[in-house]
């Protein structure tokens, strides 16, 4: 399939390029809080799929055969690729319905079910020895999440690599991470502060934290009933972190 009734992609007025450490999830959902209104192109290797937002909303998908929901739920699975934004090109269909972040519910739950059975499917790997840096990753991730408020909390290092956490829910949060790293340390540079420690940023339904050390960023989603700064507090009393 070709977006826009076989228009060439030749003949497209837009951008394209690649972004090193964010995934599909990522560039979706830099989309939805732009309110982007267009086709966003993604291909992988021979593989190419095409989604079409109307102001910040995904509306219909198309990848090969498949349509809609199945076939977003296969393109977030592609590891890497290029994407390509062509902005005010008009879907010439609606084969989504629900809201966007339902839908991206919905996939975080599909493809968690798609890798467990590719598990299941596998032979048991064996267990790690105590003290390697996965199972203390995951006792980190475990206690953040325990504060009051924490919604999710994902690990991972500076070039975007996470650390345990393989799920979609990691994937988003870890997306939002990089980016507000991005533009944290773009200000820093621009204020001659120093690179980035710590950001928040504080929303109606939920705020996200930052936390920086020398190699690692620590993600933290938080409730929006909840006072970002005195959840903050709690995750750095719970990891022992100097102010």
């Amino acid at each position: 399939m070709t977006p826009s009734d076989g228009q060439p992609k030749d003949s497209w007025e837009g951008f394209e390029g690649v972004i090193p450490g964010l995934g599909v999830s990522d560039v979706v959902q830099l989309n939805l809080q732009n309110r982007f209104t267009g086709c966003l192109s993604i291909q992988s290797g021979e593989s190419k799929g095409f989604l079409y937002f109307h102001e910040g909303g995904i509306v219909h998908v198309e990848y090969g055969d498949k349509v809609g929901e199945e076939a977003f739920y296969d393109i977030l699975e592609w590891p890497n690729g290029r994407f390509g934004l062509q902005p005010a090109l008009a879907s010439p269909r609606t084969t989504i319905l629900k809201p966007s972040q339902h839908l991206l519910l919905d996939a975080a739950r599909v493809l968690d079910e798609r890798r467990a059975a590719r598990i299941t499917q596998r032979t048991p790997a064996l267990p790690k020895e105590p003290g390697t840096k996965t199972s203390k990753s995951s006792e980190i991730i475990d206690r953040v999440r325990a504060v009051p408020g924490v919604l999710f909390a994902v690990l991972q290092t500076k070039d975007g690599t996470r650390v345990g956490d393989q799920s979609f829910e990691g994937e988003v949060l870890a997306g939002q991470g990089t980016f507000l790293a991005m533009v944290g340390n773009q200000l820093a540079s621009v204020f001659q502060t120093g690179e980035l420690v710590s950001a928040t940023v504080e929303g109606k339904s939920r705020h996200l934290l930052l936390l920086g050390t020398k190699s690692l960023y620590l993600c933290v989603l938080v409730s929006g009933e909840s006072q970002a700064g005195a959840v903050e507090a709690q995750v750095r009393q719970a990891l022992t972190l100097p102010r």
